[in-house]
């Protein structure tokens, strides 16, 4: 399907360019922000993260550049200064560490930054958990398991997942949620394990 004018393409491949664009943890939230809740401006996002006007809206023109978001017509504004901005994906996608030095640490760091996002989400469900419904605490899930996989297979259980996660209502926030719906966060990661090191028991 064409992406509808105005609307978020699904998804940005990562380049060594664009990952020193993203791979800063304020531009994460800000960013996030934008997917999750739709077109938002300097001001209102600052309060969100709790930074000034100023350092959002650098940061916000630092994403611009970079292609992550772009200029938003929003609301009518009565002083007409008020300068909105809307997501340009819907998702962001890193395909493999790139080989040459700038690029590699870049990735590392951008990964990085991820992971500390993802550690956040969950704890802030584990603080919402005591006055969480008791239907979605039946559902909330933090798990874990380890498989013995070779690369390729590891791949095949990526495509598999995507698959599935294919055939359920992907957040929009421009849809109302329907009767029923919460947003939901599906965090998933398939991380290697440094083999063990053990003594020569010789």
């Amino acid at each position: 399907m064409p992406d509808q004018p105005g609307r978020p393409a699904d998804e940005l491949v990562l380049d060594a360019r664009t990952l020193r664009g993203i791979a800063h943890p304020l531009r994460m939230r800000l960013l996030a922000l934008l997917r999750r809740e739709g077109p938002s401006t300097a001001t209102r996002l600052a309060e969100r993260v709790g930074v000034s006007s100023a350092s959002a809206s650098f940061h916000l023109r630092t994403l611009a550049t970079y292609g992550f978001i772009t200029e938003d017509e929003g609301p009518a504004d009565k002083h007409g200064r008020e300068r909105w901005w809307r997501a340009a994906h819907r998702g962001t996608r890193l395909d493999g560490i790139p080989a040459e030095p700038a690029g590699r640490v870049a990735a590392i760091d951008f990964v990085g930054v991820v992971a500390a996002a993802q550690a956040a989400r969950m704890q802030s469900w584990v603080a919402a958990m005591d006055t969480a419904p008791a239907e979605w605490l039946d559902v909330g899930s933090l798990s874990d398991t380890t498989l013995d996989l070779t690369p390729a297979r590891a791949q095949e259980l990526l495509d598999r997942v995507d698959a599935l996660l294919a055939e359920f209502q992907r957040h929009d926030p421009d849809r109302p949620l329907a009767p029923g719906e919460e947003r939901v966060g599906f965090q998933w990661q398939l991380l290697p394990e440094p083999a063990p090191r053990h003594s020569d028991p010789r």
